[in-house]
Formats: structure tokens, sequence, C-alpha cells
């Protein structure tokens, strides 16, 4: 297909600056159990206890309970804050129904606020910027693939293998109800 345009998949970006911020969530942790002050480490080990759901999930679907711990973030460490903050803003870009030329300079507008919080992220995201950009083109992701990538290794270790080919069809074929 030489006219396909390749499109990167938004979970798949949005995954790589998660583990990016679940990363930086566990450094603080670390810090705070190696310093000697007991108060200083009491303060911050409390605030950052329980801490992964609320930087991780959607702002839009926290509990209250988890808005109030990601408070208590924002104030042990700022650095925390504002990386939930960014991961927010991308999620919006990417959730907003926008053009890909606007697309285009949001994302370049937070990868210049990113850089310094996301380094991973970043490098990662300029390699794919074009693929990027063409999801604002198209709004598809290959999780439908993905799924069917997935049930098809399901009836294959169900299976314990085929024999042949042919049995292995069939069985994919019955799966999703064609006749064979």
């Amino acid at each position: 297909m030489p006219n396909a345009q390749v499109v990167a998949d938004r979970f798949h970006v949005m995954k790589q600056v998660n583990t990016e911020l679940d990363n930086q969530r566990k450094k603080p942790k670390r810090e705070a159990e190696k310093n000697n002050s007991e108060s200083d480490k009491e303060q911050i080990l409390s605030g950052l206890k329980k801490s992964k759901y609320a930087l991780l999930k959607n702002e839009d679907n926290l509990t209250e309970e988890q808005k109030d711990k990601l408070e208590q973030v924002q104030q042990v460490s700022p650095t925390l804050g504002k990386m939930h903050q960014l991961k927010e803003e991308l999620r919006m870009i990417f959730q907003s129904s926008i053009d890909w030329l606007a697309a285009l300079f949001e994302l370049g507008n937070w990868l210049v606020s990113a850089r310094q919080y996301y380094p991973e992220s970043h490098n990662t995201i300029l390699r794919w910027f074009d693929e990027i950009i063409a999801y604002f083109d198209h709004r598809t992701t290959n999780g439908m693939v993905e799924g069917i990538n997935n049930k098809l290794k399901l009836i294959k270790r169900s299976a314990f293998g085929f024999s042949n080919f042919d049995n292995f069809k069939i069985r994919s074929l019955l799966n999703w109800h064609f006749s064979y």
C-alpha cells in the first residue's frame, strides 16, 4: 500500500507520558526514605503515599479523595504537580476536535513546555511527530487490530497449537461468526 499513511495511536503516546510520570513519582519517595530528617521524611511520604492513581487517572474521572490526594502531591512535589498538569494538557490536545494544523501548533507548544519534565516522551514524540499529527487527520487508532491479534493469540494458546493451518483458520473464522 504505497499511499497508506502511518498513524500513531494516541493511547501509546499517553502510555509513554504516564510511564514517565509514574517513574518520576517514585523518585521523591526513594529520596525521602534516604533523608535523615524524620519530619521532612514523614511529610513527603505522607503526601506521596497512595498517589499513583491520583496522578495517572484522567482528571475528569478523579474521586473527591483522589482530588485531595492530588493537591497533597502538588504541595509536596511541585515537579509532579507540573508533570500532571502537562499530562492533562496533552490529553486535552488529543481529545479536542481540532484539525491537524491546530494540533501541530498546540503539540509544538506542549513540547516546548514539557521538554524538561518529560525528556523521554519529548524525544519519542519528536521521532514520531508526523505519525502523531496524522492522528488528527484520520482520528483512527489501531485498537481494533490489536484486539483481533490478541484474540488470535488466545485462540492459538487455548488450542495448545494446531496440527494444521486449516484448523486454526476455521476456529478463527467461527469466533467472528464467519462462514467457512
